[in-house]
């Protein structure tokens, strides 16, 4: 089984590979974690990583809307064409990198900071990204291997949900469904999970529900 799941993986990302695709790194020696990028293809599909040679990453499915968003800030941005960085002395606040990729075409833009409130609304939402990705780790965790954790994991996902920092959310909901159906954890865990379920749900991309509607 743990062998299928891999070579379906590696199958995925090799078909994510075909068509254009943007990258997203962050490099800053000293924080937590001091690389993170996230590789996005166009119908949505995201990889974290937190090397750049990080042999399975976390993969997880941006809704329609959002990726169209992000796809639609990169052309704005002229597939970042031209440069991003401001110049202004300002502290360091990591290095970042913008690339459009389509096979050997490739466009790219670096900085530690910029001007353009194009690149600044896509930097938040990679950065997001980011974020959403590790709270997904984090809840994994704790879900297999520390279920008394597992109430806090929640708590920090709600958290980031309150402050609007969440994307992908439905990568969150085989394990939230998995809490609230099992009495293994905290009745407060399970309460929580439910709600996260409930406002996700209410939260649907109206896409989605579109093309479920659509179905026979």
């Amino acid at each position: 089984m743990i062998r299928s799941s891999v070579l379906s993986l590696l199958a995925l990302s090799a078909m994510a590979a075909d068509g254009p695709r943007l990258f997203y790194s962050k490099t800053f020696p000293g924080s937590k974690p001091p690389y993170m990028e996230i590789r996005l293809d166009r119908n949505g599909r995201a990889e974290y990583r937190e090397a750049p040679d990080e042999e399975f990453p976390i993969v997880f499915q941006l809704r329609p809307r959002e990726t169209r968003v992000v796809w639609e800030l990169s052309e704005k941005l002229d597939r970042f064409r031209k440069p991003l960085e401001s110049g202004l002395k300002v502290a360091r606040m990591g290095d970042k990198l913008l690339r459009w990729e389509n096979g050997a075409e490739r466009y790219e833009a670096k900085f530690n900071h910029t001007l353009d409130a194009d690149a600044q609304l896509l930097h938040d939402w990679f950065e997001r990204m980011c974020e959403s990705a590790i709270l997904q780790a984090d809840l994994e965790r704790t879900v297999k291997y520390e279920r008394l954790g597992v109430n806090q994991a929640i708590l920090r996902i709600e958290a980031a949900w309150d402050r609007k920092r969440l994307v992908g959310v439905d990568q969150y909901v085989p394990l939230l469904k998995r809490v609230a159906a099992n009495s293994v954890y905290l009745n407060m865990a399970r309460e929580r999970a439910e709600k996260l379920l409930a406002l996700f749900q209410a939260e649907a991309d109206p896409e989605n529900a579109e093309a479920a509607g659509s179905k026979p």
